[in-house]
Formats: structure tokens, sequence, C-alpha cells
């Protein structure tokens, strides 16, 4: 690994920019997280050899597109297990997959989801395994129609009971040492198409977990959000050398366990930043140069309804004293009365290339 380069570094823009890039910006990417209403597979077939996560989530802010990019250090080595397209260095791995629902049927008490959950999840922590990164940093989940019943079960109830037992199933712990994560829904309301679609960026040193004092941990929800509880933490904090990266979770207008300001979306923003201002204040006691604040975060806003982007943007300006390094994407969130879910990172700057974000 060369000294002088971070061993984790992120960069936000354009799929066409993305594509236009030479050779030798893309031999030192891990991967991307790639978010269009429109995305173009014939197009990003230009990069196979670069593991990328096509979302089909409508960008709301600025241009029709945007890729978040994450950089390793170093020699890449890639490589394909089941449906897990990696590459990693000698500190970090990060994969994509997706999973296609509709070949399964449902079979002893498992609907399709749960079983591609768990097939997922199987997947990656075998993979892990394998190749000795056993620490999940951050994992991202994207599902079709998330809010949807089927089986008479909501299908975001149905993925927590296939990861849980996936965790379990691995002798992963389910409370505490969890990664942080996020669930979001994409597609058509009432029409549960499109496949289960994860990316994940793993590691060989254990994060510190964070959690949320205003909050009781997702992973000790009772039992009126689902037969089985998240499986995620708010937060982790990983160390890579001289270098800490934070990752918050997909976080959102609840406090203790239940939703607030049910119908009011400038609240819920506001209530939304104030747990992750938690959340920063309880990372800053366990980083070793406490200085995350929520002028140095890089925000991905998840929307429920488009319309609601501008009151949401106002607010998070109001609340950071500075226009926020922030996309804005329409996504549904995990339970109805919610309107909008932030995650965040910190630690390295996310780069928006001159130019080409838009």
């Amino acid at each position: 690994m060369h000294d002088t380069v971070s061993p984790l570094q992120g960069a936000s823009l354009s799929i066409a920019a993305f594509l236009q890039q030479p050779a030798h910006w893309k031999s030192s990417v891990l991967g991307a997280l790639c978010f269009s209403a429109d995305v173009v597979e014939r197009e990003m077939q230009v990069d196979v050899a670069v593991p990328c996560l096509r979302v089909p989530m409508q960008r709301l802010d600025a241009g029709d597109s945007i890729c978040e990019v994450w950089h390793g250090s170093g020699q890449l080595t890639q490589g394909r297990y089941g449906a897990i397209h990696y590459r990693h260095d000698d500190d970090v791995l990060f994969g994509v997959m997706v999973l296609p629902e509709t070949i399964l049927e449902a079979v002893a008490g498992k609907t399709p989801l749960q079983q591609a959950t768990e097939s997922a999840y199987h997947q990656v922590f075998s993979l892990l395994d394998t190749l000795r990164y056993p620490y999940l940093f951050r994992v991202w989940n994207y599902i079709a129609d998330i809010n949807a019943h089927s089986f008479e079960l909501e299908r975001y109830h149905q993925f927590n009971l296939g990861r849980q037992d996936a965790f379990l199933a691995h002798g992963r712990e389910v409370v505490g040492n969890v990664p942080a994560a996020c669930a979001l829904g994409f597609g058509q309301k009432g029409s549960a198409q499109g496949p289960l679609t994860i990316a994940f960026l793993a590691g060989r040193v254990a994060p510190l977990n964070i959690e949320n004092p205003r909050q009781i941990s997702a992973y000790q929800y009772p039992q009126q959000y689902g037969p089985r509880s998240p499986t995620f933490s708010r937060a982790s904090l990983v160390r890579l050398g001289k270098d800490e990266v934070l990752f918050i979770s997909g976080t959102a207008s609840i406090v203790g366990h239940a939703t607030l300001h049910a119908t009011d979306v400038v609240a819920q923003t506001r209530e939304t930043m104030a747990n992750i201002e938690a959340v920063l204040a309880e990372a800053n006691c366990l980083s070793s140069q406490p200085s995350f604040d929520l002028a140095s975060l890089h925000y991905k806003v998840y929307v429920r309804h488009p319309a609601d982007m501008a009151p949401i943007r106002a607010e998070l300006a109001h609340i950071v004293g500075t226009s926020p390094n922030a996309i804005y994407l329409q996504a549904d969130v995990c339970r109805q009365d919610l309107l909008l879910e932030i995650e965040a990172t910190a630690g390295h700057p996310f780069v928006c290339i001159p130019g080409q974000q838009d």
C-alpha cells in the first residue's frame, strides 16, 4: 500500500462522467453505487470491470444521475463469488450483488424476498470468510416496493427476517456488533418488480459501532415493527491506519422507537438532523481526533415525495449553516409515515469532480 494515499476515499459524479474517466483513474476504484431513474444497462456495461450497483432511483436536485465512487489504494484485486462482484485492496473490500426474486417461490414458510435476502447475506458472509475480510462496515440495501404487503407481511419485514436468519446461520451477532446500514425502496408502488440490490464495504479491522442515546437501538425494536428487528447499528467508526471514516446509517424522525411528526416534512427533517447530531457526539467521544460536525458530512437524502425536496433542502441548509454536501433521491422509506431518511459519511471528503456532476 502507498503510505501517502488514504486507504478509502469517495467521489461523486454523473454516470456519463464516470464512464468518461481515464483507465488509470478507474484502476483505483473499488466500486460504485450509481443512481438514475433511467439506468441504461448497455452504457454501464462499458465498465463491467468495476463493481457497480445500478439503483433505479430518480435524482431530484440536479442532473439525471449520480455515482458514489469508492477508491482504494495500492494494488486492487477483483473477482466474482456467486452473485457478488467485488474488488479489494489490502484493507477494504467493496462488493455488489443483484438477486431477482422472480425466480423464487414461497417455500417452507419463507417468502421469495426473504429467501433472496438470506441467500444474499449468506454469500456476503461466505465471501468475507474466504478472503479474510471479516468485518462488515457498511451495507446499502435497495428493495422493490419496500412498503407493500405480500404473503400477509410487509416486504421490509420479510427482508428483516431473511437478513437476521443469515446473520444467525453464520454465527454473527445480531445485537451490538452489527454494521451500519440502510434499506430503501424503489419502483412502482403495488408492483414489487425489480431485484434485491445490495452493496457493501468490509475490512480487516473491527469497526466501533455507535448507537444514538435518543433512540432505542434498531435491533431492540418491539415486535410492532415486525417479527424480527432490523440488524444494523446507528453508525460505524472505522480506523484505517491514520484515518478514520464514519458511516452513519439511514436516519429518520424516530425518537425512542416511535415516528415523530408524521405529516410534517420540515419537522421530520429537523428531528432527523437532531438524531444525526446525537450520533456525531457519540462518534466524537470515540474518535482519536474528535472533529466530526454537520458541515463535514457528505449526505445522501432519500425523499418519499419529490415535492418535499425544496423544504427539506432549505431546512438542511438552515441547520448545517451552509449549503450541505448532499444529493437528493426519490425513494420509499422503511415506514409508511416517514417522509425522508438521511445517511451520511465523514472522514474523507467526497470530492465532486468539477463540472461533471450534472
